[in-house]
């Protein structure tokens, strides 16, 4: 009998293996297409029918790429651009969430539950009277639009940081504020410390969230020289005649920064989703 129940869970964790297989292998198809379209020569590319691997491997395609429009230029906008936002969504976030989680002040309920219910607004809601605002004060045709606001907290990312600072012993805080530490000192030396796993998170998702934006860009930025790299493929794109060898390797560069960061911190990602806390005091 004990035998027999041992053999169903180890078949039921078989099956279990072999369907996450099946799925990640589906999920991994378009990906594996783009890069291998990025390998391939442009006739082997329009042929039909087309063919997934490719016949001759042109390495050449990403420099060819690199060259095709201001690469490096929209690329350090890009850069510029995303680390702020990481660092404002990093700080203003935590700091907030510190506040709803651990200070006592008149309707603070009521106020999280405020800010918890903007996430219920579509950001195409917003999108009219954001841009109409910034255009007001001038900052349209500046990256200001797409930096400023992540000082300014976002409700998923605050309601996280609370989970986190809510499983912390509010005993620690006690002992530091008998040896005479405020609650700003309080934060950045024995807080975030102990959130790493969620500031971490916010981080990645940070990051994805600016290096990829697309419409923020489209809608502000109106120099090409301010370009980032998501609008210079499009631009690419909407050339005359389109390569799409190099449109896909231009697609593979910049993924490749996102792919790389969810790698080597997907440990810290996947302890910084637990919303339950992640650490205990």
């Amino acid at each position: 009998m004990m035998q027999s129940k041992k053999v169903a869970k180890q078949g039921k964790k078989f099956v279990g293996l072999l369907l996450m297989l099946l799925i990640g292998g589906i999920l991994l198809v378009p990906l594996l297409w783009m890069v291998f379209t990025s390998l391939k020569p442009m006739e082997e590319v329009v042929r039909f029918p087309p063919t997934f691997f490719p016949e001759t491997f042109v390495w050449s395609n990403y420099l060819e790429t690199i060259r095709a429009f201001p690469f490096w230029q929209y690329a350090k906008n890009t850069l510029f651009i995303t680390v702020l936002v990481v660092i404002g969504n990093v700080l203003s976030n935590s700091f907030i969430a510190y506040g709803f989680a651990k200070l006592n002040f008149p309707g603070k309920n009521i106020l999280f539950a405020l800010v918890l219910s903007t996430m219920m607004i579509p950001g195409f809601v917003t999108m009219i009277p954001q841009y109409v605002v910034f255009s007001k004060i001038g900052w349209v045709g500046t990256y200001l639009p797409l930096i400023v606001p992540s000082f300014f907290g976002n409700a998923f990312n605050i309601f996280l940081m609370r989970q986190f600072y809510m499983s912390i012993n509010n005993e620690l805080i006690e002992a530091a504020e008998i040896d005479g530490a405020n609650h700003l000192y309080i934060w950045s030396h024995l807080m975030v410390p102990l959130t790493k796993p969620a500031l971490i998170t916010i981080a990645i998702n940070s990051f994805n969230g600016a290096w990829n934006d697309f419409l923020g860009p489209l809608l502000y930025i109106q120099d090409q020289k301010k370009y980032t790299l998501q609008i210079g493929l499009q631009v690419f794109q909407n050339q005359s005649t389109t390569q799409w060898n190099y449109l896909m390797a231009g697609a593979t560069i910049v993924l490749l920064p996102t792919v790389l960061l969810f790698f080597f911190a997907q440990r810290y990602f996947i302890e910084g989703m637990d919303l339950t806390g992640g650490t205990k005091g």
